[in-house]
């Protein structure tokens, strides 16, 4: 059987059925687990760990995507996946950019009808 998604095969068994497709299980995780970036919860424990002394600890990506827009300042998300050399999906992107965000290490802003991501 092959994941409709991602056209991987998947063992008899492991498929998983989401919104009538077939999917693998990576695929599938993908789907239902959606980050919302505009959580003031999730700011509010973020930031307040870092406000009481507390170390944040950045995975080695976030580390880079924060090199990376220290050094070129704005960039639309493909762009900044192109700059991280592929290391990363557009979905995987959005999920390290909603941690950052939470952080408010990093934003995204609208300059006109594009959607750029820069430091905070």
């Amino acid at each position: 059987m092959q994941c409709d998604k991602c056209q991987t095969m998947i063992e008899p068994g492991e498929e998983r059925s989401h919104q009538g497709r077939v999917m693998c299980e990576d695929c599938y995780l993908e789907d239902v687990s959606r980050v919302k970036v505009c959580d003031p919860w999730a700011v509010y424990c973020a930031t307040s760990t870092e406000r009481h002394g507390g170390p944040v600890s950045l995975t080695p990506i976030q580390r880079e995507i924060l090199e990376v827009l220290q050094k070129a300042g704005r960039l639309e998300p493909p762009d900044l996946l192109q700059e991280l050399g592929g290391k990363l999906t557009m979905p995987q992107l959005e999920q390290e950019f909603a941690a950052l965000r939470h952080l408010e290490k990093v934003r995204g802003e609208k300059l006109g009808d594009k959607v750029v991501i820069s430091l905070w």
